[in-house]
């Protein structure tokens, strides 16, 4: 019922616009009778070519504006500037290239945003898996304090949020929405009560696991050591559904995704995934946990990194870290021949391009498999090189969304994707949560008193 009205609804605001245009035009003509100076429209200049697809992606983005899961803006403040950004100005990154050891220049700035119809998005509180537990929990702790200043310094361009309200409260003010997202579960160090104090410090979805295993959890990037979640790891599941924390299944083992929609009683999400039917990735989601979406309620937002993306870019790297092995063992201890055997294959061998119709594909095959309420977008940009060609950086969202108005996608279903399924997905969680308030808080006992 309420798809179907926001359809009419569409169409209705179609129907105005074209009547609008009609009115225009006798004006426009009885304008020129009246003595307009013929010299005038001759020296206009010629009416530039009007993209429709581009038209129609900028209707949907009007209203509903990008919704993003996933940018690691906060692992850049770390890298780049040591966390200190008093005198960081994010309304415009494209001098930052001497930042970075290959003259990177940041993906994400204040006008980007603004140029991508960006409205809101999770910042992602990252570290790296090579820190012990303790280590994890510190540096978390420290990299959502220097997100929540960079917000609090950008008033005019971003306002803090924690809830589906709160976003849409501050897409309607024209500020960016910015929620925090923590990377990894070894960030609370095996610790529910850690969990309940990031969420208390803002944190409102949280990765099981990164690249590696968890103490509880399989990674897809790690050799199984749990079999998807160990009993601790469901609990982890079950205590971030009643405080209601998002669980985020990308990065994770496909054990591990089912174990866990098996155990949630709110929506998941896939904060920056593709779809493993059209890459073949272990980071990305497989059929058969796409299949079980549609019961829980989740969101696969898709990602923009390349190498997850086109499937031959995947099998390119793949060979090119073959030969490098080869060349390694081939001369060893003489890394001058190695980089130029390197420098040759690639000059033979170049990088398949990763064009935004990639990104389109996989949220073709999630469409067609189990709707289009399951799509949302997680770039995961500032943690990768670059995007696919033309969708470079935060300010190229709407044209993937013109390339799905290419493919017949209508103006609604065009909003769901961009923000409206992310907000429900979050909407829902708190709702859950707010229904077993009563329910006390999982505990475990502590390291000493288990020895």
């Amino acid at each position: 019922m309420q798809y179907a009205a926001q359809k009419l609804c569409v169409s209705l605001n179609a129907s105005f616009m074209a009547i609008a245009v009609c009115l225009a035009g006798p004006v426009a003509a009885q304008d020129a009778k009246d003595g307009a100076p013929q010299q005038a429209a001759e020296e206009t200049a010629p009416i530039a070519e009007i993209d429709p697809a581009l038209q129609a992606a900028e209707a949907a983005l009007a209203i509903s504006p990008v919704f993003d899961g996933h940018n690691d803006v906060p692992i850049q403040l770390r890298s780049r500037f040591d966390n200190q950004i008093n005198d960081f100005d994010f309304s415009d990154t494209s001098g930052t290239g001497s930042t970075h050891p290959d003259g990177r220049v940041m993906h994400t700035d204040t006008a980007r945003l603004t140029q991508g119809r960006v409205g809101a998005q999770y910042w992602s509180v990252y570290v790296p898996v090579s820190l012990s537990e303790p280590e994890a929990v510190q540096m978390t702790i420290e990299q959502i304090d220097v997100m929540k200043r960079l917000i609090e310094r950008n008033p005019q361009a971003l306002r803090y949020a924690e809830t589906a309200d709160d976003v849409e409260r501050a897409m309607a003010d024209g500020r960016v929405a910015s929620l925090l997202g923590m990377e990894g579960g070894h960030s609370i160090g095996s610790s529910l009560a850690v969990l309940r104090q990031m969420y208390a410090l803002g944190a409102r979805y949280m990765t099981i696991t990164h690249s590696r295993n968890t103490p509880w959890a399989d990674s897809a990037t790690d050799a199984p050591g749990h079999g998807g979640l160990s009993d601790f790891g469901e609990d982890v599941v079950r205590e971030m559904n009643r405080i209601g924390m998002l669980v985020d299944l990308s990065h994770v083992s496909e054990e591990a995704m089912l174990d866990a929609l098996n155990v949630a009683r709110a929506p998941v999400i896939f904060s920056h995934s593709g779809v493993r039917a059209i890459n073949g990735h272990a980071r990305n989601v497989p059929d058969s946990v796409l299949a079980r979406l549609p019961e829980n309620g989740g969101v696969v937002m898709v990602v923009a990194l390349p190498g997850f993306l086109n499937e031959e870019r995947r099998e390119w790297y793949a060979e090119r870290e073959a030969v490098q092995a080869r060349q390694q063992s081939l001369y060893q201890g003489q890394p001058d021949m190695v980089e130029s055997a390197m420098t040759d294959w690639d000059a033979a061998n170049p990088e398949p391009a990763t064009m935004i119709t990639h990104m389109a594909d996989h949220i073709d095959h999630i469409r067609a498999l189990i709707g289009v309420e399951h799509i949302g977008i997680g770039a995961d940009f500032d943690g990768m090189p670059s995007g696919p060609v033309g969708f470079e950086d935060v300010s190229g969202y709407p044209q993937l969304f013109a390339e799905l108005a290419r493919r017949g996608y209508s103006q609604v279903e065009m909003e769901l994707i961009a923000s409206r399924n992310a907000i429900r997905v979050l909407r829902e969680a708190e709702r859950y949560a707010a229904r077993v308030s009563d329910m006390p808080p999982i505990e475990t006992l502590l390291p000493s008193a288990k020895d």
